[in-house]
């Protein structure tokens, strides 16, 4: 058994070192396994949301006017995604994109963290094209009614179900006569399919390509094309033409999105926001080590050390896991931070009462462990089923409380039930009764 604890104590020991490598800022540069592994170590940062860093929180409202009843959550998935992959083409990392419906109208949700120059990213998203196929509308004047036709012939071409959420890829080529730059487009399978359709039904009529509600190329189909590949002509000079396939590559909008509200996120403020949330931190923990050591001496001691390693292994695994860390999501693991201290006071406390029945150290810190563990391990459960529900249905700061605090607690209990446990058991083979300092045996 003896041997057992030091082991427990050296893995503890290890653990600590490699955890506190992983959330040190400043590693030094060493080689192991032929990679250098300090470089690896210094890459791995905690993200910093736009509460705590700058940026900007943007709301568009996505015209589904268009859209069939049946596809509004898929084209509103599309336009997230295509958002997204613009964001990211931007140089911004891990941009929080949500959607939602406010009465009748459909909202994409954008925060980008760090964003120093918000005018270009709003112009980047707002370029973004919308691309679609539109067939002649072939309609007999004499089938319409005197209120139809004005409207009917002011519409030559009616809209597909191709658009540029079929876009596989695009691409500038030249013109083989005249060496004009022109883009190439290349369809998905379902886009393929599609298209294969649509030139089957018009061969010899027009097929118009338009590009932000605007016809940007109207051919006329030869032949039935089953490749999936489609031409734009009249792109402009080679700059312009690398610029519109650089556009869709990002992403087509199936839709159309308008802003509707922007809000600015300054640095500095978000810098004064991420000092005090630390120093409240701090301070916490500070106020909450000097309760411990006070009220239970050497244990206190003891529980200090245990929140040392939380504090580590909790900013480690952050890293690790790439959390964004927001000011909701700092209050989740100063809350965590309290309940992992009051499982050492429970823990503690029974093993008070052990003392006080006159039984020796090593039974009273097993029995207190025992007796303690089914209230430590039902108020950490019910609080872990309270932030799976917060991740799944929560969104912005909801669920970045419930992250951090989930993580929180899931370490809390580790350390707990094995740092704390086996560092006392290690105490008690070293100090015998002394360990007991702080507790009032019963006589």
């Amino acid at each position: 058994m003896r041997r057992k604890i030091y082991l427990n104590v050296l893995a503890i020991i290890l653990l600590t070192l490699v955890l506190g490598a992983v959330a040190s800022p400043r590693m030094p540069d060493f080689n192991l396994f032929g990679k250098n592994l300090g470089q690896t170590l210094r890459e791995l940062k905690i993200k910093l949301g736009l509460d705590l860093q700058g940026g900007a929180h943007l709301v568009y409202r996505a015209d589904m006017s268009s859209i069939p009843p049946d596809s509004l959550e898929e084209s509103l998935s599309g336009i997230r995604d295509v958002i997204e992959r613009r964001v990211n083409a931007y140089g911004v990392s891990e941009p929080q994109i949500l959607t939602n419906k406010s009465g009748e109208e459909y909202r994409i949700i954008v925060d980008l963290a760090g964003v120093t120059n918000v005018e270009a990213a709003i112009a980047m998203i707002g370029e973004t094209p919308v691309l679609d196929f539109r067939e002649e509308n072939e309609v007999e004047v004499t089938q319409l009614t005197s209120e139809e036709q004005p409207e009917i012939l002011d519409q030559p071409f009616k809209l597909t179900l191709l658009t540029g959420k079929n876009l596989k890829q695009a691409a500038v080529i030249f013109d083989q006569n005249t060496q004009e730059p022109q883009v190439s487009l290349q369809f998905d399978d379902e886009g393929k399919k599609m298209f294969k359709e649509i030139t089957e039904r018009n061969v010899g009529k027009r097929l118009a390509i338009f590009l932000d509600g605007e016809p940007i190329t109207v051919p006329v189909v030869q032949t039935i094309i089953a490749d999936g590949r489609a031409v734009i002509t009249g792109s402009g000079d080679i700059s312009e033409a690398k610029e519109l396939a650089k556009r869709l590559n990002a992403g087509a909008l199936p839709v159309p999105i308008e802003l509707i509200s922007q809000e600015k996120v300054g640095a500095s403020l978000g810098a004064t926001s991420l000092k005090k949330s630390l120093t409240a931190g701090l301070l916490g923990m500070g106020l909450v080590s000097g309760f411990m050591l006070t009220l239970y001496l050497i244990c206190g001691l003891v529980a200090v050390i245990s929140l040392s390693f939380y504090t580590v292994a909790i900013v480690a695994v952050f890293k690790i896991l790439g959390i964004t860390l927001t000011l909701s999501g700092i209050a989740g693991f100063i809350l965590s931070v309290g309940m992992a201290v009051d499982a050492n006071i429970l823990i503690f406390e029974r093993i008070k009462e052990e003392l006080k029945e006159g039984r020796p150290v090593k039974m009273a810190i097993s029995n207190g462990f025992k007796r303690a563990w089914p209230s430590i391990r039902d108020g950490n459960i019910s609080t872990l089923i309270t932030c799976v529900v917060l991740t799944s249905l929560g969104t912005g700061m909801v669920k970045g409380f419930a992250i951090t605090l989930g993580i929180g607690i899931t370490l809390s209990m580790f350390t707990a039930v094995f740092v704390t446990r086996n560092i006392l058991e290690f105490l008690e083979i070293s100090l015998k009764d002394k360990l007991v300092i702080g507790f009032k045996r019963k006589k």
